[in-house]
C-alpha cells in the first residue's frame, strides 16, 4: 500500500507543503487514511481517454486535442471535483488525484487548442504555463494543478512514481494512459509506467558523453534520493539496460515541452 503522511488539526487537514506552502482542505477526518471507499465511476473519463489517446510508433502517447469534447471534459472535472477523496482508500485516493490532475490538464489544453506548448497557456515571463491558477474547487478549497501535484500527491504519498502518473501534456512527460488509474492493480500499473519511461530515450539514455536523463529527475531530485546516485539507483530498478543503473554520474538533463498532440 502506498505510504502517506497527514497532519490533522481540529477540523482542518493541512497537507505537508513542498516547498513553502500548504493546502488546507476543510472538514474533519483523516485524509486517505481510514477511508474504505473504492474507485469512483471513471467510465466517462475512460471513454475520453480510449477515444483520444494514440500510441505512436516512437513509444510516445499523444492525445487528440482537436477532436476532444471540451464540454465532456468539463463535466468529468466537475463530477470528480465534487468527490471528497478522504473517504477513499489510499490507493483509490492516489488514483483519484492522478485522474483529476490529468483530466484538468486535458481540459486546459483542449480549451486553448491549437497551441504548440502548454507553457504558452495562461503563462507569463516569470510563471509560464497554467499550473498555478486555481482550477477546481473541492471540499471548500480552490486547487491548482501545482497544488494537486506538489502540495498533495508528492508529500502525502511520498512515492516518486507520482511523476509517472501525472501528465503535463508534453512530449517529454511520461505517457498519458489510455485508461484511468484505478486502485486495483495500482502498484503494477505504476511500475509499468516507470519502466516504460525509463526505457524510453526521453527518460534515460546512454550517449557519447554519458548518461542523459529527463529533467524531471533534476527538477524533483529530492523525490529520487536528492543525488545523482539516488536518481541512478531509481533508474536501475526499472532499466532494461544495465549500463544505466551502473552509471557513476548524470552527464546531462533534457526535456521536450512540445505538446503531446496527435
Amino acid at each position: 500500500m502506498l505510504r502517506r503522511e497527514f497532519i490533522l488539526t481540529g477540523l482542518s487537514l493541512t497537507l505537508a507543503a513542498l516547498p513553502v506552502r500548504a493546502v488546507t482542505i476543510e472538514g474533519s477526518g483523516p485524509w486517505a487514511d481510514s477511508g474504505s471507499g473504492g474507485d469512483p465511476d471513471y467510465s466517462d473519463y475512460g471513454a475520453i481517454l480510449s477515444q483520444g489517446v494514440r500510441m505512436g510508433a516512437d513509444g510516445v502517447a499523444r492525445f487528440d486535442y482537436a477532436g476532444a469534447d471540451a464540454g465532456a471534459l468539463e463535466r468529468v472535472v466537475a463530477r470528480l471535483s465534487a468527490i471528497d477523496p478522504r473517504g477513499l482508500t489510499p490507493d483509490a485516493a492516489f488514483a483519484y488525484w492522478a485522474n483529476l490532475y490529468n483530466a484538468v490538464t486535458l481540459l486546459v489544453v483542449t480549451r486553448n487548442w491549437p497551441v504548440d506548448s502548454i507553457r504558452r497557456i495562461d503563462g507569463s515571463l516569470f510563471s509560464p504555463g497554467p499550473w498555478s491558477e486555481k482550477r477546481v474547487r473541492m471540499a471548500g478549497t480552490d486547487l491548482s494543478l501545482d497544488d494537486i501535484e506538489h502540495e498533495i500527491m508528492r508529500p502525502v504519498f511520498a512515492d516518486p512514481r507520482v511523476h509517472y502518473a501525472v501528465n503535463c501534456a508534453s512530449i517529454g512527460c511520461p505517457n498519458l494512459r489510455a485508461e484511468p488509474w484505478r486502485a486495483a492493480g495500482l502498484e503494477a500499473a505504476l511500475d509499468a509506467a516507470a519502466r516504460a519511461y525509463v526505457n524510453h530515450p526521453r527518460g534515460a539514455a546512454v550517449g557519447r558523453d554519458g548518461l542523459v536523463v529527463s529533467s524531471i529527475y533534476h527538477w524533483f531530485d529530492e523525490d529520487f534520493g536528492g543525488t545523482d546516485a539516488g536518481v541512478i539507483a531509481h533508474l536501475g530498478r526499472y532499466a532494461d539496460d544495465p549500463v544505466i543503473g551502473a552509471a557513476s554520474r548524470i552527464a546531462d538533463h533534457r526535456y521536450d515541452w512540445s505538446v503531446n498532440a496527435v
